[in-house]
Formats: structure tokens, sequence, C-alpha cells
């Protein structure tokens, strides 16, 4: 569980963009310097990213160096896609979102 705001503030990013998306899931990520970033899970064709990863890939697109923190909303990451984020960040708080709307780390 978190008590972090800004931890609850990527719960509410992740959570208003499943919503507005119409999506099954949605991602936000705090990288080391505070900036946020946001994704739904990817479909096209063979090619298939959940929201976890989907997040990783626009992050690293901007070239973060660090993670400080994951919200994923609505259905959960898959394990290889939580072993992918460790592997990037060993030190990453990875959070879920609940359905009462607390958060649950995801160790």
């Amino acid at each position: 569980m978190s008590n972090n705001p800004e931890d609850q503030k990527l719960a509410t990013l992740a959570s208003s963009t499943m919503l507005r998306s119409n999506s099954k899931s949605a991602a936000a990520l705090r990288d080391n310097t505070g900036r946020t970033y946001v994704a739904i899970p990817v479909k096209s064709g063979e090619f298939e990213v959940d929201s976890l990863l989907a997040v990783l890939v626009v992050a690293k697109a901007s070239q973060i160096s660090g993670i400080e923190a994951i919200v994923i909303a609505g259905d959960k990451p898959s394990a290889s896609s939580i072993e992918t984020i460790r592997a990037e960040d060993a030190t990453a708080n990875i959070f879920v979102v609940t359905e009462v709307g607390a958060l649950a780390a995801i160790d």
C-alpha cells in the first residue's frame, strides 16, 4: 500500500485514462525526475503489449534514466511484464489499483 500522494496521482491518471479510452487497463509511470507517462494496451494484428510494457516504451522513448513508480489500473499485468520492469529498474515501485481504489504493491 502506498501513502505517497504522488502515487495517488498516478492512480488517478491511470484510472481516468482507462475509462476515457474504454480500455481494459492503463498504466502510469513516474520517472526519477518526476515526469509522468501513461499508456493503454496496444494490439495490432499479431503484435500485442499490455499497458505496463506500453508505458515503459513511451517512457524509454523519452530517454528516462530510472523509474520511481508505476501504477496499473484494470487488468493485472503479466509476470513477464513485471520481470521486464524489474530488469529495467529493480528499485521501481509497482502498484495496482484495487477494486476499492487503494494501491496494492506488486512484489
